[in-house]
């Protein structure tokens, strides 16, 4: 028997023709505050699964200098405790978010895939994979996503 696949491959928000329903709640560029009130960086995208059209993950970049030295990190959009008009808070602390798997979109396929980096971080944070069994998306936030213009047939 063949294995089929159970999970879409996850695409940046930006790289697609899809757009947050609500300019408002798109939160691309705000600030990340961990549970202690720490600065993390900051949102530069929502990585989504176009099939489900759900956020899956928020791709933080953070530290460095006009784009330069930074690092780049994933966290599941499970992570999210609140979200003001600038600033996207956390219930991880600063030191877990620097120890978790480096992220590379360039180089995360050659050891474990795609899959199986994006398990080990739902892993190393504490949570169910949105692909599991009796996973349910988070009530809170909701991003609902539709396409980017005029509306398609």
């Amino acid at each position: 028997m063949a294995h089929i696949e159970t999970t879409a491959a996850l695409r940046r928000l930006s790289d697609t023709d899809f757009t947050v329903a609500d300019p408002a709640a798109d939160i691309r560029d705000r600030k990340v505050v961990d549970r202690d009130g720490e600065d993390i960086g900051k949102v530069k995208d929502l990585l989504i699964d176009d099939h489900d059209r759900r956020v899956r993950f928020l791709e933080v970049a953070s530290g460095g200098f006009l784009g330069l030295g930074q690092t780049t990190f994933l966290l599941p959009v499970d992570a999210i405790t609140r979200i003001s008009a600038d600033t996207v808070y956390v219930d991880q602390t600063r030191q877990h978010i620097a120890g978790a798997p480096p992220y590379d979109p360039d180089l995360m396929h050659r050891d474990v895939g795609e899959r199986g980096y994006y398990e080990d971080v739902y892993r190393y944070y504490g949570y169910p994979p949105y692909w599991g069994a009796g996973y349910t998306y988070p009530s809170y936030p909701y991003y609902p996503l539709g396409p980017r213009g005029p509306q398609r047939d």
